[in-house]
């Protein structure tokens, strides 16, 4: 959301700070639309059934109002947002990221967001709460320099 609020008002901030963003919606595959028509037919006349056994583990362990909220957020794509962020911007991936892989999206922002620069940090998708002290000095570093 970040890349939303600052693509053409980079006057707002200074410097951006993007930890294990997301916003890439990759192609879909067939199994995938296959999976989501037999999701839609299967909510129509089970809809607690259909809840409990489809989607990701992720979007099942959630609420229903914030199951909403998640298909938003994963249904968006924000290249276009993050072409537009003129801010000095430092994006940091965790290594082992398997939701938001850096290898896809911390690269695909990088390309995106002139001037940027993309750190991948050892851990995962947590990885400023998993290397608390080397993410800390990394920001630290970043945002007190000229």
């Amino acid at each position: 959301m970040a890349f939303k609020y600052l693509c053409g008002r980079g006057q707002l901030a200074e410097k951006l700070v993007v930890t294990g963003g997301a916003g890439l919606v990759k192609p879909r595959t067939k199994e995938y639309l296959r999976r989501v028509k037999a999701y839609r037919r299967v909510k129509r006349l089970f809809p607690k059934f259909a809840e409990k056994y489809f989607g990701s583990e992720e979007y099942r362990a959630l609420p229903p109002l914030m199951r909403e909220s998640y298909k938003k957020i994963v249904n968006e794509d924000l290249r276009e947002y993050a072409a537009g962020v003129e801010n000095k911007t430092l994006l940091i991936y965790g290594k082992n990221d398997t939701v938001t892989p850096p290898g896809e999206e911390g690269e695909a922002f990088h390309s995106l967001i002139a001037g940027s620069r993309l750190v991948i940090a050892d851990g995962g998708h947590f990885c400023f709460s998993e290397n608390p002290e080397v993410f800390n000095k990394t920001v630290y570093e970043f945002f007190t320099e000229k």
